[in-house]
């Protein structure tokens, strides 16, 4: 069985180069991940420009996934570069002051902070491993008592514990990163910091109106690292095409005991509501700069795959670790190993299940056929690829291919678990495209004489959303 969880790389510093980009996607990359966290415009452009002349080359389609800054929830700068805190002392966030920090007081790039705090609350810096304890708002500035000390250095993010800061999802900054994003049309874009549908909903109409000039539109990735977003999960999914478990932020405002039962649900419901899910953050960390995983990240890993994620993501893994080509390697073994454990529940799956659509009906028959009578493969011929969708939001260990004419169907579909997505010419005639997809399966290897598959199509051909036609065929 070929691996069917997807993998999610993000380019930085170590693997910028086109030999170590083209090692990477042989290894298993799937998604490259753009993080406009960091680099100006053009090197996002010239990155991507990369990614689509490397993937060419390794005869491997790729998805790129651009992953907006979202808000700068940050202190300022410090005088050396950072400061000491002891637990105990008394530390000011300056909403006013432009001046270089010290251990007593520093600036802020996010100046609302002190109409978002009150006596009483906890803010968390540096990814929690700093706690200071709000004690007054005077004017502009938070004034607060170390709880958890540490070193503290420059632009270091601040989070509320149990949430509760008012940034805007979108920034001006993302709002011109979605314009550089559509230049090079990627195929997801991810939006940080999310509270609701609606922000989901107006990264949209940004995106679309910013790719019309390509007649581009990109999947929506909602982040889910605000505590705020926990309640409206449902809603959030409903805007999107799929989420991230964004478990940095999300631990550090919900707190790090609460995750893995959140990171379950929000796999369950993503894959319920056949939307696509990512799980990201510190799975492979320690092998940036060791050889190999520990063996608790072997089983994060591990567990992400059992929950039935469609991706496991690596940020600075492969940005900017040693072994970049190495991760991915072991990412993709212990995938595999999780996979072959994995129960089928398809009957299951299927109880008190109504589908209204008949497109939908036809991929879910598709499903129950090929595992009852031991398909070797399903092919779905697809448009826009949502057959492919529906068919992975279910485990059944065969194989799905979508077979699309449409080249960013093909690269959305990359990142669905257990879809094999390849691009296949346009046929009107429904026998010609049903005798053209076996000959391509036949020509991979993927069939051979006598093996049974199943395959679902739309008639009339070419028009999205028409699967009405399931058939059962064996290699002559």
């Amino acid at each position: 069985m070929p691996r069917a969880t997807k993998i999610v790389a993000t380019l930085g510093p170590a693997s910028s180069s086109p030999e170590v980009l083209e090692r990477m996607m042989r290894a298993g990359v799937d998604v490259v991940r753009l993080n406009f966290s960091h680099g100006k415009a053009q090197d996002h452009i010239d990155r991507a420009a990369l990614v689509r002349e490397v993937a060419a080359r390794s005869g491997k389609e790729v998805a790129i996934m651009a992953d907006l800054q979202g808000p700068k929830i940050r202190v300022g700068k410090f005088d050396g570069g950072s400061t000491v805190l002891q637990p105990g002392q008394s530390f000011v966030l300056d909403a006013a002051t432009s001046a270089l920090g010290n251990h007593e007081r520093v600036g802020l790039d996010y100046k609302d902070l002190p109409r978002d705090v009150k006596p009483g609350d906890t803010l968390l810096l540096n990814d929690g491993l700093i706690k200071l304890a709000v004690e007054a708002v005077r004017g502009d500035e938070v004034v607060t008592t170390v709880v958890i000390g540490g070193e503290l250095s420059n632009n270091k993010g601040i989070n509320k514990a149990g949430g509760g800061l008012t940034a805007p999802a979108l920034t001006a900054k993302d709002m011109e990163d979605i314009r550089t994003a559509m230049s090079f049309q990627c195929e997801y874009l991810a939006v940080s910091f999310p509270k609701n549908a609606t922000d989901m909903e107006m990264a949209r109409q940004l995106a679309n109106v910013a790719g019309e000039p390509w007649r581009h539109k990109p999947a929506m990735i909602a982040k889910i690292e605000r505590s705020e977003a926990v309640p409206v999960l449902d809603q959030i999914l409903k805007a999107s095409d799929g989420i991230m478990v964004a478990r940095g932020d999300l631990a550090v405002e919900v707190g790090n005991a609460a995750v893995p039962a959140l990171q379950k649900r929000m796999i369950r419901m993503a894959r319920e509501m056949d939307k696509v899910v990512i799980t990201a953050t510190q799975m492979m960390e320690s092998m940036i700069v060791n050889p190999v995983p520990t063996r608790a990240e072997v089983s994060d890993v591990a567990n992400a795959v059992l929950d039935g994620t469609d991706a496991v993501m690596l940020s600075a893994e492969t940005a900017a670790g040693k072994y970049p080509v190495e991760t991915i390697v072991q990412m993709a073994a212990i995938a595999l190993e999780a996979e072959a454990a994995e129960d089928v529940t398809i009957e299951t799956d299927f109880t008190n299940k109504k589908f209204g659509r008949i497109d939908q009906s036809i991929a879910m028959g598709a499903l129950f056929t090929a595992h009852h009578l031991g398909c070797k493969a399903i092919l779905a011929l697809t448009e826009s690829g949502s057959t492919a969708l529906w068919m992975s939001r279910h485990n059944v260990k065969v194989p799905i291919f979508g077979l699309t004419t449409q080249l960013v169907s093909q690269r959305k579909m990359t990142l669905y678990r257990n879809v094999r997505p390849l691009l296949m010419p346009v046929h009107t005639d429904r026998d010609q495209a049903l005798a053209a997809a076996e000959k391509l399966l036949v020509e991979r290897g993927v069939l051979r004489p006598g093996d049974t598959y199943a395959i679902t199509c739309g008639e009339p051909m070419g028009y999205p959303g028409g699967t009405n036609m399931l058939k059962v065929c064996r290699v002559a």
